[in-house]
């Protein structure tokens, strides 16, 4: 049988490195002393909120299946890569060759079921092997198995990522009624906090509460990112729906109170349900 595999051809490999070698030469001329001022002036912190902005909008670009911009916010972002590592060269620290050959050694590494003799084939397999050899690989270096689970993440992300890696070593529950039965639990202790009024306590079971809502989502098989995003979206269109509403009866926000409010709400969400 075939393989029917994708293969890069020569021609337009070399096309590829070519792009990517502009890239980077054009990088180095920005950051050069006879190149762009503001270029030269970035460090690798100033560009920080560039690159966590640029990821979102790639997401956005995905989300919203618009190839044209997922394109063009990729490019934002390989950018933005390429100057970290500029900057990084220019300190002595490491080049964006290193870089490459880091992150393709770690793949091969990573994936013996396809570099190596490994008989998995699933993506469960595949995803636990995986767990197994970077586990190894921090044992190796003596850490802890959450060590690289990223600080500067969004809470949101941060709490899904920590349940997934602990869930793949066998940290989880089985059955998702013990995670509904953990909200339940959090919730009343979400509850007693506030009747007492203490706001540290109000801070920590609300943590807690929301912590259990993301395992939720997880256990549901479910992005609680991409599942909040739904939902924001969702308010943000029924309340300007209401403000649209208001609009026509001569009204505006500011101006009427929560009971006009929720009224309108409320027939705007029935009429979403029977599908007007």
């Amino acid at each position: 049988m075939p393989d029917s595999s994708p293969v890069v051809s020569a021609a337009a490999l070399n096309s590829q490195l070519s792009s990517f070698n502009q890239l980077c030469e054009v990088v180095a001329k920005l950051r050069a002393p006879d190149g762009c001022p503001w270029d030269r002036e970035q460090t690798n912190e100033t560009l920080l909120p560039g690159l966590i902005e640029e990821a979102y909008e790639v997401a956005g670009a995905v989300r919203a299946r618009d190839d044209q911009n997922l394109r063009e916010e990729l490019g934002d972002l390989i950018l933005l890569a390429v100057m970290h590592a500029q900057i990084a060269e220019e300190n002595g620290r490491f080049n964006i060759g290193e870089v490459l050959e880091d992150v393709t050694a770690k793949l091969i590494r990573r994936h013996p079921h396809v570099f190596g003799e490994s008989g998995v084939r699933d993506t469960d397999g595949v995803v636990k092997q995986w767990e197994a050899i970077k586990r190894a690989e921090k044992v190796d270096a003596g850490g802890h198995y959450l060590a690289d689970l990223p600080a500067a993440l969004p809470a949101l992300m941060r709490a899904q990522k920590a349940q997934k890696k602990a869930a793949r070593v066998n940290f989880d529950w089985t059955e998702i009624a013990d995670v509904v039965a953990k909200v339940d639990e959090e919730l009343a202790e979400t509850k007693e906090a506030i009747a007492s009024g203490d706001p540290s306590a109000m801070a920590d079971e609300i943590g807690d509460l929301l912590f259990a809502v993301v395992n939720l989502a997880r256990k549901s098989k479910l992005d609680a990112e991409t599942a909040l995003q739904a939902a924001t979206d969702k308010f943000v269109s029924r309340f300007n729906q209401v403000e649209d509403e208001l609009r026509a009866r001569g009204q505006k926000l500011g101006d009427v109170g929560l009971e006009e409010l929720d009224e309108i709400w409320n027939a705007l969400k029935a009429r979403a349900r029977q599908g007007r």
